[in-house]
């Protein structure tokens, strides 16, 4: 089984965490699984990008996203050429690394009332 290995983060996961991950589950579903609770606002159905992430390792072995991943990957906070949303981003057979952002945007959350 690859290994997801999430890097510290003050909220979520302060020490990091590796963990085996089954190939084809999201990015999304291995943190949820592990108790790392990685926000999102839409339930994961690619209509936020609460769970924006940055694949640090391994950027490659994941699927290439579509067009509406895409779109909403450029509204989201801090964008980086290897920044996936991790609901959408599925474990391969490769090993990789994830960075959770320190900040995100909740699009839902921050819209002027």
């Amino acid at each position: 089984m690859p290994q997801v290995i999430f890097l510290p983060h003050a909220e979520h996961c302060p020490d990091g965490m590796v963990v085996e991950a089954e190939t084809g589950k999201s990015i999304l579903e291995v943190a949820h699984d592990n108790h790392i609770e990685i926000e999102s606002a839409c339930g994961g159905v690619c209509a936020c990008t609460t769970c924006h992430c940055i694949i640090r390792e391994g950027f490659d072995s994941l699927k290439e996203a579509d067009e509406l991943e895409e779109d909403y990957l450029d509204r989201a906070w801090g964008l980086e050429p290897t920044s996936r949303l991790s609901c959408q981003a599925k474990v391969g057979t490769e090993d990789i690394t994830v960075e959770i952002p320190r900040y995100s945007l909740n699009h839902a959350a921050e819209a002027p009332h």
